[in-house]
């Protein structure tokens, strides 16, 4: 008799789902709450700045963060940046703190949370009774 292997065995209760219907699931280095990465706002270090990256296409080691001041204060208070990044010393957070104070209502451009934006996406409307090709005059 062969032994086989339960399913759920050796996988922990919280990771045996990856979040499929959130996507993928990142801390906050302010809260340490974990959340959709889509909640959160990511960051690189460059040149010994933290630099954000709202649209997460830049290069190098990312951290994310709330777009909330709250949780920029806490994690500069932990001196979490440098750790997370991986570069020794401090770091400027002078242009975080600029893009999250230009609107404190507002999320930076990118980001949005998928509960609040339940925006419907309009598509061009088409007559059926219309030929799909207008004859050339």
């Amino acid at each position: 008799m062969a032994r086989t292997r339960e399913p759920s065995r050796g996988v922990a209760p919280d990771r045996d789902r990856r979040g499929d219907d959130l996507g993928p699931v990142r801390t906050c280095l302010g809260c340490r709450q974990r959340v959709s990465a889509s909640e959160l706002l990511r960051v690189v270090a460059a040149d010994g700045i933290v630099d954000p990256d709202p649209r997460r296409r830049k290069p190098g080691r990312g951290a994310w963060v709330h777009p909330e001041t709250s949780c920029l204060h806490r994690a500069e208070r932990r001196s979490a940046f440098p750790r997370a990044l991986r570069v020794p010393g401090p770091l400027d957070t002078g242009a975080l703190h600029a893009l999250l104070d230009q609107d404190p209502g507002a999320t930076p451009t990118g980001l949005h949370d998928h509960r609040d934006d339940r925006r419907v996406r309009m598509r061009k409307q088409v007559d059926p009774h219309e030929p799909a090709v207008k004859p050339f005059r």
